[in-house]
């Protein structure tokens, strides 16, 4: 299990981008739009720095749902290979079967 203070940062992170997705996305239009002024530019540049840094969604880090566990995550089933293998042991995975040989 992971601590769960660093759970909490992440989560806050995840609510933090969510907030500002919208805001980022206009001014990185902006920012990138070549149609434009430099000056123009350079000033939704400076507005896009002044948002919080959590607020970027590369610095959210994918974590098991169930442990929250940050390394050897599978996107599509939101969790980490240990979890996975102890809930399939379980029979709690519809399909999945663990195999023995």
């Amino acid at each position: 299990m992971a601590k769960k203070s660093s759970i909490e940062n992440n989560n806050r992170r995840a609510r933090l981008v969510k907030k500002f997705a919208g805001r980022r996305e206009r001014l990185k239009a902006v920012a990138n739009d070549e149609a434009l002024s430099m000056e123009e530019r350079f000033e939704a540049r400076l507005k896009l720095a002044e948002l919080p840094r959590n607020s970027a969604a590369v610095r959210v880090r994918n974590r098991c749902e169930v442990s929250g566990r940050p390394r050897a995550y599978y996107r599509k089933l939101r969790m980490s290979r240990i979890a996975l293998r102890e809930l399939g042991s379980k029979g709690l995975i519809p399909g999945l079967v663990k195999s023995s040989w």
